[in-house]
């Protein structure tokens, strides 16, 4: 079993999209996958959450949410304004350990890498199972900073970046986008091994899984 952590430089940069493109990209290759998404924000019991659109673009069949809470907030937050228990780091990791019978696990974090998910991060639990991260970043103006900031604390705490992934690339990129492409891997010691072109989070599943390969570099791998 391989677990590779996807986590964003910040909310809405499109990870959940990234997730669901890895993942079709791993079972295009013949390989099983499960998906795990420790806390999920924002959304009510019943109601479709970010396993659902991942599920709904890639086809994976395997998912685990742990825990989920009302309002869209930082899960540790969330939980405390519902009454409801936190996650604890030795249950989340206990749990993505559970899913070994699969060749990738994928874990989906709230946010950045430093939103607490319960009574730790998603860098906590990176260094916990012993797993690289792949980071998810904007194409345009703050990326710089904000992807070097988090590739900085990955680092220092030992952690392994799989790579970088646009999770947005406009069709029609302006100059900073085009610009942060180059600049990402410079600024960051990290290289960019892929980009989602925008909207294609709105696809039906066919096109998504014929796509989704592509959008990644052919050397690269999340198995690596």
């Amino acid at each position: 079993m391989t677990v590779l952590l996807i986590t964003g430089t910040s909310t809405d940069v499109g990870k959940t999209v990234v997730t669901a493109a890895v993942a079709a990209a791993a079972m295009a290759n013949g390989r099983s996958v499960a998906v795990c998404k420790p806390g999920q924000t924002g959304v009510a019991v019943g109601e479709p959450g970010d396993l659902a659109e991942i599920q709904r673009l890639s086809g994976v069949t395997r998912t685990l949410e742990l825990a989920r809470y009302p309002d869209p907030l930082a899960p540790d937050t969330a939980a405390r304004r519902a009454g409801l228990p936190e996650l604890t780091l030795a249950e989340t990791a206990a749990a993505v350990d559970s899913l070994t019978d699969a060749d990738l696990v994928l874990v989906e974090g709230a946010g950045g890498l430093l939103v607490r998910l319960g009574d730790f991060t998603l860098l906590d639990l990176a260094q916990k199972l012993g797993a690289p991260v792949l980071l998810v970043t904007a194409a345009g103006l703050g990326t710089l900073n904000h992807t070097e900031l988090t590739t900085r604390a990955l680092q220092s705490a030992g952690v392994r970046c799989q790579g970088l992934v646009i999770g947005s690339w406009p069709a029609e990129p302006d100059l900073a986008a085009e610009c942060n492409r180059i600049d990402l891997p410079r600024v960051s010691g990290v290289d960019l091994v892929g980009s989602v072109p925008q909207g294609a989070g709105g696809w039906e599943r066919a096109r998504f899984i014929a796509a989704a390969p592509g959008w990644f570099e052919p050397a690269w791998s999340p198995f690596r």
